[in-house]
């Protein structure tokens, strides 16, 4: 048996957080107070994150099937937004974090598009990591979106020579590298349609502890877990 090589901090962490309505639930709360305890371990794991060298760190926040939920949970989510993307960007500005958005905005209200705008504009400039919210974002979508994308090039004339490389040059953040780790919490074992293309080679880590619970104790788990991995990508 091969010994196991220690690898370096993952560039690229990817989180599906999952389990704040259980969270409230358990407490006898409104769902909501689960998601508000949720963004309080946002701000935590962000900071750890940035602490511990990781360049990119991307969150699954709102998938493109969250629409379904009751239109009162849904409104008060993008109500968690607005009050989030305002207050933080400044603080994220100050410790040197670049937030990004990846997913279709345009169901979203115009104001919260504006604030997110704004948040982009307002730490373009950092340099110490990413932080990548997924909003309306789903896998398949992103994908059918490069496709449409293509379509219309080709339909005007552009010379297409389309490749795995080059597909990427199509999808929401091009330049984003694919996730190294993929953390998913609350005991789930699925993508949720997340990352779908980036995902090939990620390697997964698996928690039951519910997202509003996530701490820096388990976050670092996960990264320690990840470091005594070997990543063969097909190879021996």
């Amino acid at each position: 048996m091969k010994n196991m090589i220690e690898r370096p901090t993952p560039a690229h962490v990817a989180i599906i957080m999952d389990g704040n309505g259980r969270w409230a639930q358990k407490r006898h709360l409104p769902r909501i107070m689960g998601h508000r305890a949720g963004v309080q371990t946002v701000e935590s794991i962000v900071r750890t994150a940035s602490n511990k060298g990781i360049s990119f760190l991307s969150l699954y926040a709102f998938s493109s099937e969250n629409w379904r939920r009751p239109k009162e949970e849904v409104s008060a989510l993008i109500s968690l937004f607005r009050l989030y993307f305002k207050s933080k960007a400044e603080e994220l500005k100050e410790n040197d974090v670049r937030i990004r958005f990846a997913g279709r905005r345009h169901p979203f209200p115009s104001d919260l598009i504006d604030i997110m705008d704004q948040a982009e504009e307002t730490t373009l400039s950092c340099k110490k990591m990413q932080l990548i919210l997924c909003l309306n974002y789903g896998g398949r979508q992103e994908i059918m979106d490069a496709l449409q994308r293509i379509i219309l090039e080709a339909a005007a004339g552009k010379e297409l020579n389309i490749s795995e490389d080059t597909f990427r040059d199509y999808l929401y953040l091009p330049d984003v590298p694919d996730p190294d780790l993929i953390i998913r919490t609350s005991g789930e074992l699925r993508l949720s349609n997340f990352w779908l293309w980036q995902s090939s080679y990620s390697e997964f880590y698996f928690s039951d502890i519910l997202w509003p619970d996530f701490n820096e104790e388990e976050f670092s788990r996960a990264i320690e877990s990840y470091t005594q991995r070997n990543r063969r990508y097909g190879t021996v």
